[in-house]
């Protein structure tokens, strides 16, 4: 994999200079360049390529032409491409402002909040930036000094130079001096609350919009936390790590390092010039350029008189992972440890609305319970979903679900738009059965199935360890089996089927027929165990039917056992013992052969939650 030289994306913000222009060789027409972003996916400004196979591409469009695991395994937790890097020219003072953090930005901008670093390229005797307050001051202290324009006063004015480094974590007040040309690093986002800014009137003539409320909301009124606690890197957070080259070409003149698949490393030339080369391609660098390394690349060599911002995302610990559990009345939602616990949970109704809704109601119900739990989308890697019905994972959408009735719904990209984290999605039954894989009844077997029985009826297979899906769209649905040609109607509209003989809703429908009126699977159980004999019958025709499709699944895949999970489950030996006798009778070869082990899930009605979160792409 070749190394790239990017070409930059430009801004002209009102208060820049033209010293990218003059000093850093940046090809731009205009009179004032403020920005150029060097290393961007972002949608208001993308790097394109200027060499090799990829010339005039997008940095987006590389990524998606080369393959996302030119990003690196620990990008994987980002939805998008996980930071920006600019040169910034201030001639003028920038507005006074403050960026929120994730969870608020989620929930009222749809998109990432923001943490920086600066580093000061270059600066003038006299410059200086705010960062912070000089002492705490109260909500209403801050509000009245924005209103009579004394918000200068409280601020902690700091002196700069050549090589300073300042941490802007999110939530800190903050402003960059005139006459500064600062290196920045950044969260993918260009979320921004102006407090003040100077009277400045923008391109239209009019004054530019403060956003006070929303500061007021963000902005932690303390003094900013010192920069100096990430040796040996100049700055490390979950979302960048950057490190210092500096070569001088007498006692040093070369580097040699190695870009391995955990990481993309981006190499930005504050000055120097010389030749950086891996075994793909060999390139010359000067003053300004931005390189990228692409994950997995390999030994490489820089050599020359260079000072120069190294980046790469590093390994995130104590993750957590979110599932979701989608049914027919309502969504469970859980957030996943790193040892497969459910460390909180809860539940949101999904009802008749449409998809579109079902699935904002849900998303916001987990942005919710992180925020009553203090947990941030900072401390989370992924999503899983598992939706009833057929999926398709690489697009991420639920082609046909007969029980929400839903067709071809893209739900990763609709939840995407309010959480942006990585999702995949399986079928709701095979997540129950990676959820008892990982943490349940199975984690001691290679391979079993696993039978919900709920308001349908969903089959998970797990062979050789691995969660079987099948070799073509739509997966395995154990529940749509015939056991009984031009049987009873299924609510998929096919007859027949092992969910119209062994679901909750058989059971139901069954009791409209004998008692006249709908009862519950426990309550129909409970009086068959009082002798009832219309109850006993229902109960016995159901067993039977449920044995009926073991027997088919044992005869074709012959699982070390079969686990059985939803409602209906809490009968536990009221249904395995008589569907053990069942499977010695009629499975082929009956007591000669070897049986599955019949048990009931472990973790009841979290095994979907905790299946969903450890799906994989």
């Amino acid at each position: 994999m070749e190394i790239l030289k990017l070409k930059p994306a430009f801004k002209d913000y009102i208060w820049g200079g033209h010293k990218l222009v003059e000093q850093y060789g940046k090809e731009f027409d205009g009179d004032i360049l403020a920005e150029s972003w060097e290393l961007s996916c972002h949608p208001d400004g993308a790097s394109v390529i200027s060499n090799g196979k990829y010339e005039g591409k997008t940095l987006r469009e590389y990524i998606e032409q080369a393959d996302y695991n030119v990003l690196g395994k620990n990008c994987n937790r980002f939805s998008d491409f996980p930071i920006l890097i600019k040169f910034i020219d201030a001639k003028d003072d920038l507005s006074i402002q403050v960026h929120p953090d994730n969870t608020y930005a989620l929930k009222n901008e749809g998109q990432y909040g923001k943490t920086e670093m600066w580093y000061i390229v270059d600066a003038a005797d006299d410059a200086f930036l705010y960062h912070g307050f000089k002492d705490e001051i109260s909500e209403e202290e801050f509000r009245e000094r924005i209103k009579n324009d004394t918000l200068l006063e409280v601020l902690s004015a700091k002196p700069v130079k050549k090589g300073d480094v300042f941490f802007i974590e999110a939530g800190t007040i903050h402003a960059i001096g005139k006459n500064i040309i600062i290196a920045e690093i950044q969260q993918n986002s260009n979320v921004t609350y102006r407090v003040y800014d100077f009277g400045r009137v923008g391109k239209d003539g009019k004054k530019r919009d403060l956003h006070i409320n929303q500061a007021v909301d963000v902005t932690k009124r303390t003094p900013a936390k010192p920069t100096s606690n990430m040796y040996p890197h100049i700055a490390d957070c979950d979302y960048f790590t950057v490190d210092k080259i500096n070569l001088d070409g007498k006692t040093f003149d070369k580097m040699q390092g190695v870009v391995t698949d955990n990481s993309f490393l981006s190499i930005l030339i504050l000055d120097g010039h010389g030749t950086i080369k891996n075994q793909y391609s060999s390139i010359e660098y000067k003053k300004g350029d931005s390189l990228f390394l692409p994950a997995g690349s390999g030994a490489y060599e820089i050599c020359g008189v260079c000072d120069a911002l190294a980046t790469t995302i590093r390994a995130k610990e104590d993750i957590y992972k979110i599932g979701i559990d989608i049914g027919g009345t309502s969504a469970k939602i859980g957030i996943i440890d790193k040892n497969n616990n459910v460390v909180v949970e809860t539940k949101v109704l999904t009802g008749v609305d449409k998809a579109e809704t079902i699935i904002e109601n849900i998303a916001k119900g987990l942005l919710n319970l992180m925020e009553e739990n203090h947990i941030s989308i900072d401390q989370c890697e992924k999503i899983g979903v598992g939706v009833p019905g057929l999926v398709n994972k690489k697009a991420g959408m639920v082609m046909y679900s007969n029980n929400l009735m839903w067709e071809n719904v893209k739900i990763a990209e609709i939840f995407n738009k309010y959480i942006p984290l990585p999702i995949s999605i399986a079928n709701d039954a095979d997540c129950a059965a990676l959820g008892e894989a990982v943490a349940g009844a199975g984690k001691d077997v290679d391979s079993f199935v696993m039978i919900t029985l709920g308001t349908g009826v969903g089959g998970g297979i797990i062979i050789n360890g691995q969660l079987f899906e099948g070799s073509m769209l739509g997966g395995v649905e154990i529940g749509h089996m015939t056991i009984k040609d031009g049987g009873e109607k299924c609510t998929c509209g096919k007859t027949g089927c092992f969910e119209a003989y062994a679901s909750a809703t058989a059971i139901r429908r069954e009791t409209e027929k004998v008692y006249g009126k709908s009862l519950e699977p426990h309550e129909v159980f409970e009086k068959a165990s009082q002798n009832d004999e219309k109850a006993q019958k229902i109960v016995n025709d159901y067993i039977y039917n449920l044995g009926t499709g073991m027997v088919n699944i044992v005869n074709m895949l012959r699982p070390q056992k079969i686990v059985i999970g939803g409602g209906i489950a809490a009968q536990r030996d009221v249904l395995l013992n008589p569907i053990r006798e069942r499977l010695q009778k009629d499975c082929f070869g009956g007591k000669c052969s070897e049986l599955p082990e019949l048990v009931i899930a472990e973790n009841e009605n979290q095994a979907g939650m905790i299946g969903a979160a450890n799906l994989t792409k």
